[in-house]
Protein backbone atom coordinates (compact mmCIF):
# COMPACT_ATOMS: atom_id res chain seq x y z
CA UNK A 1 0.00 0.00 0.00
CA UNK A 2 1.90 3.59 -0.83
CA UNK A 3 1.04 6.18 1.44
CA UNK A 4 -1.53 7.65 -0.38
CA UNK A 5 -3.63 4.74 -1.14
CA UNK A 6 -6.86 4.76 0.98
CA UNK A 7 -7.00 2.32 3.61
CA UNK A 8 -10.40 0.59 4.08
CA UNK A 9 -12.11 1.97 7.19
CA UNK A 10 -14.15 -0.41 9.23
CA UNK A 11 -16.52 1.86 11.95
CA UNK A 12 -17.57 0.02 14.91
CA UNK A 13 -19.59 2.72 15.85
CA UNK A 14 -22.85 1.01 16.47
CA UNK A 15 -23.28 1.51 20.40
CA UNK A 16 -25.29 -1.66 20.79
CA UNK A 17 -22.46 -3.71 19.19
CA UNK A 18 -19.65 -2.15 21.30
CA UNK A 19 -21.44 -2.86 24.52
CA UNK A 20 -22.49 -6.42 23.51
CA UNK A 21 -18.58 -7.12 23.09
CA UNK A 22 -17.76 -5.52 26.48
CA UNK A 23 -20.73 -7.73 28.22
CA UNK A 24 -19.08 -10.69 26.61
CA UNK A 25 -15.36 -9.79 27.41
CA UNK A 26 -16.49 -8.94 30.93
CA UNK A 27 -18.47 -11.88 31.04
CA UNK A 28 -15.18 -14.21 30.03
CA UNK A 29 -13.26 -12.43 32.30
CA UNK A 30 -15.53 -13.24 35.52
CA UNK A 31 -16.48 -16.66 34.65
CA UNK A 32 -12.60 -17.31 34.43
CA UNK A 33 -10.55 -18.44 37.52
CA UNK A 34 -8.59 -15.84 37.91
CA UNK A 35 -9.83 -12.91 39.75
CA UNK A 36 -8.83 -9.26 38.93
CA UNK A 37 -8.85 -6.38 41.74
CA UNK A 38 -7.99 -3.64 38.94
CA UNK A 39 -9.09 -2.70 35.59
CA UNK A 40 -6.43 -0.82 34.38
CA UNK A 41 -7.03 1.19 31.00
CA UNK A 42 -4.43 1.95 28.42
CA UNK A 43 -4.65 4.94 26.51
CA UNK A 44 -6.55 6.28 24.60
CA UNK A 45 -8.15 3.08 23.26
CA UNK A 46 -8.36 0.50 26.23
CA UNK A 47 -9.69 3.87 28.40
CA UNK A 48 -13.31 3.39 27.36
CA UNK A 49 -13.53 -0.42 27.47
CA UNK A 50 -11.81 -0.38 30.81
CA UNK A 51 -14.61 1.61 32.23
CA UNK A 52 -17.34 -0.06 30.69
CA UNK A 53 -15.68 -3.70 32.03
CA UNK A 54 -14.71 -2.19 35.69
CA UNK A 55 -18.43 -1.11 35.55
CA UNK A 56 -19.66 -4.39 34.59
CA UNK A 57 -16.87 -6.16 37.00
CA UNK A 58 -17.70 -4.20 40.16
CA UNK A 59 -14.09 -3.16 40.34
CA UNK A 60 -11.84 -0.19 40.70
CA UNK A 61 -10.01 1.10 37.63
CA UNK A 62 -7.00 2.94 37.01
CA UNK A 63 -5.30 4.38 33.42
CA UNK A 64 -1.77 4.33 31.92
CA UNK A 65 -1.62 7.02 29.14
CA UNK A 66 0.71 4.96 26.72
CA UNK A 67 -0.37 6.41 23.92
CA UNK A 68 0.31 10.37 24.37
CA UNK A 69 4.14 9.13 24.89
CA UNK A 70 5.10 11.65 27.36
CA UNK A 71 8.76 10.81 27.61
CA UNK A 72 8.74 8.86 31.77
CA UNK A 73 4.59 9.65 32.60
CA UNK A 74 3.64 5.85 31.85
CA UNK A 75 6.83 4.58 32.42
CA UNK A 76 6.64 6.18 35.86
CA UNK A 77 2.96 4.75 36.57
CA UNK A 78 3.78 1.35 35.13
CA UNK A 79 6.53 1.25 37.76
CA UNK A 80 3.76 2.15 40.43
CA UNK A 81 1.86 -0.40 39.33
CA UNK A 82 4.40 -3.14 38.81
CA UNK A 83 4.68 -2.50 42.47
CA UNK A 84 0.97 -3.22 43.28
CA UNK A 85 1.67 -6.53 41.26
CA UNK A 86 4.50 -7.58 43.58
CA UNK A 87 2.87 -7.03 46.59
CA UNK A 88 0.04 -9.28 45.24
CA UNK A 89 -2.97 -7.55 43.73
CA UNK A 90 -4.18 -8.81 40.53
CA UNK A 91 -4.17 -6.44 37.15
CA UNK A 92 -6.76 -6.54 34.66
CA UNK A 93 -4.90 -4.28 31.59
CA UNK A 94 -7.37 -3.67 29.04
CA UNK A 95 -7.01 -1.85 25.37
CA UNK A 96 -8.62 -1.97 22.47
CA UNK A 97 -6.99 -3.83 20.16
CA UNK A 98 -3.73 -6.41 19.94
CA UNK A 99 -2.52 -5.38 16.36
CA UNK A 100 1.06 -5.10 15.91
CA UNK A 101 1.29 -6.05 19.59
CA UNK A 102 3.99 -3.22 20.60
CA UNK A 103 2.07 -1.92 22.86
CA UNK A 104 1.34 -5.24 25.46
CA UNK A 105 4.74 -6.25 24.65
CA UNK A 106 6.29 -2.71 25.63
CA UNK A 107 3.53 -2.78 29.20
CA UNK A 108 4.94 -6.47 29.61
CA UNK A 109 8.33 -5.82 29.47
CA UNK A 110 8.44 -2.30 31.38
CA UNK A 111 6.22 -4.53 34.41
CA UNK A 112 8.66 -7.20 34.36
CA UNK A 113 11.57 -5.40 34.74
CA UNK A 114 10.09 -3.34 37.52
CA UNK A 115 9.17 -6.47 39.36
CA UNK A 116 5.81 -7.14 38.63
CA UNK A 117 4.44 -11.11 39.09
CA UNK A 118 3.59 -12.28 35.98
CA UNK A 119 0.80 -14.23 37.97
CA UNK A 120 -1.06 -11.41 38.80
CA UNK A 121 -1.09 -9.78 35.98
CA UNK A 122 -3.77 -10.17 32.95
CA UNK A 123 -4.55 -8.18 29.56
CA UNK A 124 -8.08 -7.96 27.60
CA UNK A 125 -9.03 -6.73 24.07
CA UNK A 126 -12.30 -6.68 22.21
CA UNK A 127 -10.24 -7.49 19.04
CA UNK A 128 -7.17 -9.76 18.77
CA UNK A 129 -4.96 -10.56 15.76
CA UNK A 130 -3.63 -14.10 15.91
CA UNK A 131 -0.34 -12.88 14.48
CA UNK A 132 0.30 -10.31 17.32
CA UNK A 133 3.97 -10.48 18.93
CA UNK A 134 2.20 -10.22 21.68
CA UNK A 135 -0.57 -12.59 23.61
CA UNK A 136 -3.62 -11.47 25.34
CA UNK A 137 -5.50 -13.83 28.03
CA UNK A 138 -9.49 -12.37 26.70
CA UNK A 139 -10.89 -11.37 24.01
CA UNK A 140 -13.81 -10.98 21.93
CA UNK A 141 -12.99 -11.37 18.46
CA UNK A 142 -10.26 -12.78 16.18
CA UNK A 143 -8.49 -11.30 13.39
CA UNK A 144 -5.60 -12.76 11.13
CA UNK A 145 -3.69 -9.51 10.27
CA UNK A 146 -2.29 -11.37 6.81
CA UNK A 147 -6.08 -11.18 5.79
CA UNK A 148 -7.33 -8.79 7.38
CA UNK A 149 -6.24 -5.22 6.27
CA UNK A 150 -9.35 -3.66 7.49
CA UNK A 151 -8.36 -0.28 9.95
CA UNK A 152 -11.04 -0.76 12.55
CA UNK A 153 -12.36 2.45 14.03
CA UNK A 154 -13.74 2.51 17.59
CA UNK A 155 -16.86 4.46 18.23
CA UNK A 156 -14.61 6.92 20.82
CA UNK A 157 -12.67 7.51 17.54
CA UNK A 158 -15.45 8.13 14.63
CA UNK A 159 -15.45 11.44 16.11
CA UNK A 160 -12.25 12.78 14.91
CA UNK A 161 -11.48 14.26 12.05
CA UNK A 162 -11.83 11.67 9.14
CA UNK A 163 -8.49 13.61 7.64
CA UNK A 164 -6.73 12.40 11.25
CA UNK A 165 -8.19 9.10 10.82
CA UNK A 166 -6.72 8.12 7.45
CA UNK A 167 -3.57 9.59 8.80
CA UNK A 168 -3.12 7.27 11.76
CA UNK A 169 -3.94 4.37 9.30
CA UNK A 170 -1.28 5.26 6.86
CA UNK A 171 1.35 5.70 9.51
CA UNK A 172 1.33 2.04 9.75
CA UNK A 173 1.32 0.73 6.19
CA UNK A 174 2.51 -2.42 6.89
CA UNK A 175 -0.58 -3.43 8.86
CA UNK A 176 -2.79 -2.38 5.64
CA UNK A 177 -0.85 -4.25 2.61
Amino acid sequence: MSDTAQPELHYLEYYEEFLAKVRLLSRRIAQSEWKPEFVIGVGRGGLVPAVYISHQLGLPMLSIDHSARVPGFADELLAKVAGMSAAGTRLLFVDDINDSGGTIAYIRELLGSSGCVDDNLRFAVLINNQRSKATVDYWTDTIDRAEDKRWFVFPWESVGQASAIVEEAQSVPERLG
